[in-house]
């Protein structure tokens, strides 16, 4: 069983670039309903990655904790997680 959750990010917003605080995350494209296929996405020794479905930048900054990511408003979180 896993130890820990995979955060999820999402670009509701079509920033060019997200800030995130890990190296291994989903990207979801944009919010349920107008999500794309939910990629695991690993950035190994790298401090960046392109998401290949919806091209996001995102880049690993190690002054965020792994679930926080900037803009703020780009962690999904999934509706029953959240109650």
């Amino acid at each position: 069983m896993a130890d820990h959750v995979i955060p999820h990010f999402q670009n509701d917003g079509g920033v060019e670039s997200i800030k995130i605080g890990t190296r291994e995350f989903m990207c979801i494209g944009a919010t349920p309903p107008f999500d794309h296929p939910h990629v695991f996405l690993d950035m190994g020794d790298e401090t960046s990655i392109v998401c290949p479905y919806c091209s996001t930048l995102y880049v690993c900054d190690p002054s965020l904790k792994p679930g926080e990511s900037a803009p703020a408003d780009c962690l999904w979180v999934a509706a029953e997680a959240a109650e």
